[in-house]
């Protein structure tokens, strides 16, 4: 199959997609039993979260073995068969591809502690200050300190995330080698793409300066909660020296010319400028900011991100992810973001469960392994609620995710399960097959107006159509709407969700 150009892309977490085994957990055979219904939405690829070898500190983003299946997804067969099976269907395959660091479990990490100074150079050891402290001020992401000290070494390792995933030495021309030759193997077995981890974390600067403070205005910018001392950082040094957009061509060169690749930013302080980095020719396709879940889709945050690219099919367009809490509300807002999104040119990932309306569900502390939430109980960001398992069947004992227990608690409402199934999911089958016929995806915004919660929004196709769309985010219906007859219309499509306010219909000009 032929490069996808502007995808609409469906991800997959894997351990909450469908289990076959009773286990509670996820499997590659479920993901095969569900992918008619992933295919029956009319998306253009899917990409799945880690399914490596993998201890789940930080819930599979903390790899072990890129080469291997985590057995408790199942087997190397089961892959192959999964990726038949998404071929067969017109479904591109992408892999998550977590480069920034591995499991500190993984035998290279071990080697190094042991002893190894080969395998000591694919991360970064240094020795300790005069006073024992760490090389410098440096914080992980998830606000702790970014040094671990390790009594064996007698020096202390660099992690930009768990103490549990030290950071890879991505300028070692062994882990470089090791990185080419995973990426070909996933390649050979008919692998479509990958979507990189954290792609903009991947360097830091040799001279391994403190980071200066934060000014109020990066403070605000700074990915993360504004009370995660992370944010009180300029991360100048850590992160994204001269050469970090740069290395996205050694991206492009191991995966192929024919590889459809994108990037996760985590950096909240020039996000679009740096998605426009990475997407140089030669590198990446395109980049995905946190700018549009963060702010729930609102129409400033779009027209803020439309001024400052140079062209939204380099930014991929979503809302929620394992990573953030889903933005379901179970109101018109819903079709109408839908809507949005598939009219907004470029690409668009679908986060699982997203056709059904699914809200963030309320975890118990008890039920609760992430990391990050546990770190900042109540208030983190909520990344295991969105990993709930899927629920496919409103009636159903174990929702027909799992015939044991899932592996985290499943209490969606069911009746509003079976209205969203009823209009949502068939409303998403419809739009997107409008954003494919149509040619929103590949798009050019000519016009983009904003007053308060109103978006309006113009773009003319490659074909010379020219089709406005106008969505309201709370602010009612729109006093002045184009003549003529719609294109589609959110609310109309979906009655039975209140309103509130949210409209949002196309027209053709």
């Amino acid at each position: 199959m032929a490069r996808s150009s502007a995808p609409a892309i469906y991800q997959i977490y894997p351990r909450s997609f469908q289990d076959t085994t009773g286990s509670g957990v996820g499997d590659l055979q479920g993901i095969i039993r569900r992918l008619d219904h992933v295919a029956g939405l009319g998306v253009d690829a899917i990409w799945l979260s880690p399914i490596y070898v993998s201890p789940m500190v930080d819930g599979g983003y903390d790899v072990v073995d890129h080469t291997a299946i985590d057995p408790r997804f199942g087997t190397m067969a089961d892959f192959e068969a999964l990726i038949e099976k998404a071929h067969g269907l017109g479904l591109h395959v992408y892999l998550d591809q977590v480069l920034n660091h591995t499991s500190d479990q993984a035998p290279w990490f071990q080697a190094a502690i042991d002893g190894d100074d080969e395998k000591a150079d694919y991360y970064l050891w240094r020795d300790p200050r005069p006073d024992g402290g760490p090389p410098n001020n440096w914080l992980a992401q998830f606000g702790l300190p970014a040094w671990k000290w390790n009594h064996k070494r007698r020096q202390y390792y660099f992690h930009q995330f768990l103490p549990e995933q030290p950071s890879l030495n991505l300028r070692c021309g062994s882990v470089q080698n090791l990185i080419a030759a995973q990426m070909k193997g996933w390649r050979d077995l008919g692998v479509d793409g990958f979507r990189f981890d954290v792609v903009t974390a991947f360097l830091w600067d040799e001279s391994l300066k403190d980071n200066p403070p934060a000014t109020p205005e990066v403070h605000r910018k700074v990915a993360g909660e504004v009370f995660n001392p992370y944010t009180y950082q300029d991360h100048v040094y850590d992160m994204l020296p001269g050469d970090g957009a740069t290395y996205a061509e050694n991206l492009r060169k191991w995966a192929g010319d024919d590889a459809y690749l994108f990037g996760e930013n985590t950096s909240g302080n020039s996000s679009i400028e740096l998605a426009m980095a990475f997407t140089e020719p030669g590198r990446l396709d395109s980049v995905y900011t946190t700018d549009l879940p963060e702010n729930r889709g609102n129409p400033a945050t779009v027209k803020d991100m439309v001024d400052r690219s140079d062209s939204l099919q380099r930014i991929a367009g979503w809302l929620s992810s394992h990573d953030q809490p889903r933005h379901g509300r179970g109101d018109a807002s819903d079709p109408v973001l839908a809507l949005q999104m598939a009219f907004l040119p470029g690409p668009w990932i679908i986060y699982q469960g997203e056709e059904y309306g699914l809200p963030q569900p309320d975890l118990a502390r008890e039920d609760v392994s992430d990391p990050l939430d546990l770190l900042y109980w109540p208030d983190g960001p909520g990344r295991e609620g969105a990993r709930v398992p899927m629920p496919w069947d409103a009636v159903a004992d174990g929702y027909a995710f799992t015939a044991g227990t899932p592996w985290l608690p499943m209490n969606w409402d069911r009746a509003d399960l079976q209205r969203a199934q009823a209009q949502l999911s068939p409303f998403y089958r419809q739009i997107v097959g409008l954003r494919r016929d149509l040619g929103w995806g590949t798009a050019k915004v000519t016009e983009c107006t904003v007053i308060g919660d109103l978006l309006d929004l113009t773009i003319c196709a490659t074909n010379g159509y020219t089709y406005r769309g106008l969505f309201s985010h709370g602010a009612g219906d729109f006093r002045d709407p184009p003549t003529g007859d719609p294109v589609v219309t959110a609310n109309v499509l979906c009655p039975n969700l209140v309103s509130k306010g949210w409209y949002g219909t196309v027209w053709k000009a």
